[in-house]
């Protein structure tokens, strides 16, 4: 399917940039675009509370319908940024429309960045708060029973991380998991990574960068670095993964369906037609990702995926 005619325009202005590689632009340069890049996320969601909560030395940004009282179905939700940009500021619009359209709280966790911080951090960070917001339940209105786990990108990555590692730690484990365009392949195995490495903005190189930052010096294999390779998915909760056509990371959420399926995990899988890695942030130029987070939302109205 053509790309989007909005998304179009966006690819052919990269392309006629030369195709800028984020390999020459300093970390501030590259955090410093994200940011700018929201823009395109359309407008801001008003009908939804808002409130930052320290906890252990640890802030999670907590987004509640407009009104909502008692403890709610939680989504944990972590940013994408390749390992090394994203935050509260890239992903807040997203995360405000979620928590409207789907009735639930939404908890951002922020993690450190490379390369100031290298594995473990962000891993540990990820695993600290779904942690936190489990002990302090009540406090931040959260219903124990529906905990989900969401995001997008290295964002996905370190949701399927966490809910790995809460699986193996017996005590709890997420009502549901939400892989966004997730990062699983370090080394770059699949075609997707080919056919559609260099034109769509979010490129080969912005892909394989942000691992090399952050797992300096670690095999690609290791289970926590390319976690697509693991073969312990059994015992996960139900799962859903969003692909998109233009995005090198394509082929591998779509091989982990299927490694998730042999392994009897309950999964559904959604590929996106016309649309790049990242357009669950451009709501404001694209309809398809208008029409994912009504999707995602109503997957997490459901009882299972």
């Amino acid at each position: 399917m053509p790309l989007e005619p909005a998304i179009a325009e966006l690819v052919n202005d990269f392309i006629a940039a030369g195709r800028p590689s984020p390999r020459r632009q300093t970390v501030a340069e590259r955090r410093a675009g994200y940011v700018a890049s929201t823009i395109l996320a359309g407008e801001k969601e008003t009908r939804v509370d808002v409130r930052d909560v320290s906890l252990e030395g640890m802030t999670l940004r907590v987004i509640s319908p407009q009104g909502a009282h008692g403890n709610k179905p939680t989504v944990i939700y972590y940013h994408g940024g390749c390992f090394v940009s994203g935050g509260f500021a890239t992903h807040e619009k997203q995360l405000r429309q979620l928590a409207y359209h789907s009735g639930c709280r939404v908890i951002a966790a922020q993690y450190r960045l490379a390369p100031e911080h290298v594995y473990p951090a962000a891993h540990d960070d990820a695993h600290h708060a779904a942690m936190l917001v489990w002990q302090h339940a009540d406090f931040l209105g959260v219903d124990r029973e529906q905990i989900s786990l969401a995001g997008d990108s290295a964002g996905g990555h370190i949701a399927l991380v966490t809910a790995l590692r809460l699986r193996d730690e017996s005590r709890w484990l997420p009502h549901k998991l939400l892989l966004i365009y997730p990062m699983l392949d370090a080394t770059a195995s699949f075609d997707s990574y080919q056919r559609n490495g260099d034109d769509y903005i979010i490129t080969r190189d912005a892909l394989l960068s942000g691992y090399e930052a952050y797992f300096p010096d670690i095999d690609f294999k290791h289970p926590e670095v390319s976690p697509l390779w693991r073969s312990d998915f059994s015992g996960l909760p139900p799962t859903h993964i969003i692909t998109a056509e233009y995005d090198p990371l394509c082929d591998e959420g779509e091989a982990l369906f299927a490694r998730l399926t042999e392994q009897g995990v309950s999964c559904s899988a959604q590929r996106y037609l016309g649309v790049i890695h990242g357009f669950f942030q451009l709501g404001g130029v694209s309809q398809t990702a208008r029409n994912v987070m009504s999707d995602i939302a109503a997957q997490l109205q459901t009882e299972r995926f």
